[in-house]
């Protein structure tokens, strides 16, 4: 659901996948993050439509010490889009709309709603502003919120483009896209989700997020200082079909299935979603693993971050959510597929980060910007530790592993400081951005 620095890449080169794979491999990993406190989640990998290996680590809640099981269930974050995008297929393919409807039949007061269409709020194409990271969203995340006035505030901002130049990833289009399911259907989102998607696919354990609660086997989510801290809880009136909903591994891959064997959308339907434009699908994208290509989505909310994609070739679906991150999600999926996929693996090296006092922090603080970065990092300190923050989103720590560099986990993110020559260095995901200090 929150803008993250945070960009999936599953690099590719050779792949081979047998039968059987090393089961015993696969929990060591998941006993090496747990026992390195590097990580909090579950994951499941489906191969033909069946359960091929499930694990959970760490806790739901932490406070209360209740351990995580693959019943555990998450917020999913931004996976709700593909919910969220399956629906509205399903609409058009009974002629209750089409991707050539302007917005404007439904919400006249955003802004070019008579330029933008369904088909460009589907691929981020439309141009309207992510209400989301305006910074004064962090103010009423946690509050709740009438779809009136939700509407009114993603009305209110300008165009950030024209409609169909581009695409531009923005949970506003996606809420809307909810509204307009409610419109149609006459009835709310949440029971829309459940008559379409839940109950043909036999989604037990998946639904329109609340509050949440232990009584419904919820889990809580993290973040790391030193120690896990409780996170932000959104209000799941904001995000809608955008990132309201809540499941599990497990019932995520049923999902995928269904949704790739054509019982929710035609095959012909699923080919329009799976069909990419300036590198979006219709609430899918594409991953690469090696020379494989798969398709599926992540998500970010609160602290729980989460990744979901379905190989076609394989039949193989995989899920990862997790309530804690220090460990990149991507480098957890990237683990996960290499061992099951048989490829050669190498644990990550989960070297102590190096202790500094405060006034060693001291020639990295600043505002630093560049041309090819679309935001502003500002460095602060905390302490002894090292904090990082980019436009309109929340703080992160860093953790120094060697001179003049420091790492944030969770994103797969990697600064080098100059500060002989005022510059940084991020590293994400393979690119490099030089960042100039203001």
């Amino acid at each position: 659901m929150k803008r993250q620095l945070f960009y999936i890449a599953l690099f590719i080169t050779n792949l081979a996948w047998g039968q059987e794979f090393d089961q015993q491999r696969m929990d060591s990993l998941f006993h090496y993050i747990e026992s390195s406190e590097k990580g909090m989640g579950s994951l499941s990998i489906f191969k033909d439509g069946q359960k091929a290996y499930e694990k959970a680590i760490g806790y739901a809640n932490i406070n209360q010490k209740v351990a995580a099981t693959p019943k555990t269930k998450y917020r999913i974050g931004s996976i709700s889009k593909t919910f969220t995008a399956t629906i509205i297929m399903q609409l058009v393919q009974e002629n209750k709309l089409e991707l050539s409807t302007y917005l404007e039949a439904f919400f006249p007061e955003v802004p070019n709603a008579d330029k933008i269409n369904i088909d460009q709020l589907l691929r981020h194409q439309s141009g309207i502003f992510n209400f989301t990271s305006d910074k004064k969203y962090l103010n009423y995340m946690e509050k709740p919120m009438s779809r009136e006035n939700l509407l009114n505030k993603i009305s209110s901002y300008e165009s950030v483009f024209e409609p169909g130049t581009k695409a531009e990833y923005s949970n506003s289009n996606y809420v809307l896209l909810s509204m307009i399911i409610e419109k149609i259907e006459g009835k709310q989102f949440a029971d829309v989700l459940t008559d379409r998607i839940c109950k043909p696919c036999n989604l037990g354990d998946t639904y329109y997020g609340q509050e949440i609660s232990d009584a419904r086997e919820e889990a809580y989510s993290y973040t790391w200082d030193q120690t896990w801290k409780d996170a932000t809880e959104t209000d799941m009136s904001l995000p809608m079909g955008a990132g309201a909903l809540v499941s599990t591994p497990n019932d995520l891959n049923r999902f995928l299935n269904c949704l790739f064997d054509h019982q929710l959308v035609s095959e012909a339907t699923l080919n329009q979603m799976t069909d990419l434009k300036d590198g979006m699908g219709a609430g899918l994208f594409q991953v690469p693993f090696y020379e494989k290509r798969g398709f599926g989505h992540n998500g970010g909310i609160d602290g729980f971050q989460t990744a979901s994609y379905y190989f076609p070739e394989d039949e193989v679906a995989i899920s990862y959510f997790s309530n804690g991150v220090v460990m990149a999600v991507n480098n957890v999926m990237i683990g996960a597929l290499s061992i099951f996929y048989g490829r050669d693996y190498q644990f990550p090296d989960f070297t102590p980060a190096l202790k500094l006092p405060s006034e060693a922090l001291d020639q990295y603080l600043g505002v630093y910007s560049g041309p090819s970065f679309p935001m502003k990092i500002t460095i602060s300190k905390k302490g002894n530790s090292l904090m990082g923050q980019a436009t309109g989103q929340p703080s992160f720590p860093l953790e120094a592993f060697a001179q003049n560099q420091f790492r944030y986990e969770a994103a797969g993110i990697k600064l080098e400081f100059k500060p002989d020559e005022n510059q940084m260095i991020l590293r994400q995901a393979g690119r490099d951005f030089v960042l100039n200090r203001e």
